[in-house]
């Protein structure tokens, strides 16, 4: 922009644009790919950023001029004998690092922008870190779950002694079940964490929790699949949760992530104290024969009042997997247990899951749970319904032998069954 060119104003200046009833004051921050050209955007005392498009009337000063910072680049600690932990980037809010001089959040797509995401872990362990690809977490996909797991195991059978990896948070209870299914018996535990806030932000996350998942791998004997997030909105702790189990159950408070059904695995205070709360599968020496196969022609559909029944029935008769998250104690409108006998008669395997997620799907209490079971639909019983989505998908992966996809489905391989319920 030709006015800034004319003040001399850089990335990192803190600048001041008054005009138009407008009075702002912040860091200059860079312009994106999408940027418009005639909108600065900058970063307030609050930590937010905001964009101010400029007009002829407008005046923009520098108040001070940016102070060049630099980290210095962090190399993991190898040969002093620390334990070894493998920090695994798959793109979120946690996979990016601030700009020392701007502010600005830039995606971690190198090993080192891992590492300078929190420096301090190399002073407690030997960091492995790799940017395995850098996406949002909404556009995960069952070929990242897959190569994902890959990496994770030749990682954990190279005797590393345990795997973090950053993840979006929108879909972090998805790739953690695939996980869980896929890998099996793991030897160390492997960690997914994430943030709510980006590291520009006073209020975020990220480095309480990253830290207190490698402070967790190094203290605990836990060896599965764990999500580990925020568990307060202050910093005074972090909860573990079992990865078939957990949910996100807020957009954007930092302790959105909640156990169902069962209590958090375990929970890590400030001083790295550690409270287990639930039984878990121990460090062993055990050899990971992760078990890739996925199923994509799997549907998850969320009953409703009025489905049609049309509608209904094209979607069950175009997979060979159908998770249906039903009221109640896993009921939908009997109109449709008609199309749900023929689709599983003709070889679709169907799970029936509840939108309550407190509690268990029970098809034995009122006739059309009974007309559902007798149909063939399968109970989910207290499974959540993203887990069963994604067990069955892993299921049909398997096997084509639907008689054995069913007893798949009914055994508790991962926790995802709980023999005990918590209220909630």
């Amino acid at each position: 922009m030709s006015m800034l060119q004319s003040i001399d104003a850089a990335e990192g200046d803190t600048i001041r644009i008054s005009g138009d009833g407008r009075d702002i004051s912040g860091v200059l921050q860079p312009s994106g790919e999408f940027s418009h050209p005639d909108v600065l955007v900058v970063k307030m005392d609050s930590g937010y950023d905001v964009g101010v498009r400029i007009t002829p009337s407008m005046n923009v000063n520098i108040i001070a001029k940016g102070e060049v910072k630099t980290i210095p680049s962090r190399v993991p600690s190898k040969g002093k004998g620390l334990p070894r932990v493998a920090i695994l980037g798959t793109g979120g809010t946690i996979s990016s690092y601030a700009d020392q001089r701007t502010g600005a959040v830039h995606p971690a797509l190198s090993a080192e922008d891992l590492l300078n995401t929190v420096p301090e872990i190399a002073d407690i362990c030997d960091v492995n870190a790799e940017a395995v690809f850098s996406i949002f977490s909404e556009n995960m996909s069952v070929d990242n779950w897959q190569q994902l797991a890959e990496v994770t195991a030749d990682y954990l059978n190279s005797g590393i002694d345990g795997v973090i990896i950053l993840h979006g948070t929108d879909t972090m209870s998805y790739t953690a079940a695939a996980l869980s299914f896929m890998l099996g018996d793991i030897p160390k535990p492997v960690i997914i964490t994430g943030a709510q806030r980006s590291s520009d932000r006073p209020s975020s996350d990220a480095y309480i929790n990253l830290y207190s998942a490698a402070q967790f791998i190094l203290s605990s004997d836990a060896a599965e699949v764990l999500v580990l997030m925020h568990d307060s909105p202050s910093d005074t702790s972090v909860a573990v949760h079992r990865a078939t189990k957990v949910r996100k159950m807020h957009t954007s408070r930092r302790d959105a992530f909640q156990s169902i059904n069962i209590s958090p695995i375990a929970k890590l205070g400030s001083e790295g104290d550690i409270a287990y709360l639930e039984s878990y599968n121990q460090k062993s020496n055990v050899r990971v024969s992760p078990r890739l196969g996925m199923e994509k022609d799997v549907a998850f559909i969320q009953y409703y009042p009025g489905m049609s029944p049309t509608i209904f029935e094209n979607i069950i008769a175009k997979n060979k997997g159908v998770v249906i998250s039903g009221t109640g104690l896993g009921h939908v409108n009997s109109e449709l247990i008609k199309p749900m006998r023929k689709a599983i008669e003709s070889g679709t395997v169907i799970v029936m899951t509840s939108q309550c997620l407190s509690g268990s799907v029970n098809l034995n209490v009122y006739s059309t749970g009974r007309d559902l079971l007798s149909a063939g639909v399968i109970s989910g019983e207290d499974m959540l319904p993203e887990t069963a989505y994604v067990k069955l998908m892993w299921a049909l992966g398997q096997t084509d032998d639907v008689v054995e996809v069913r007893k798949i489905m009914a055994s508790n391989l991962r926790g995802e069954l709980s023999d005990r319920r918590l209220m909630q």
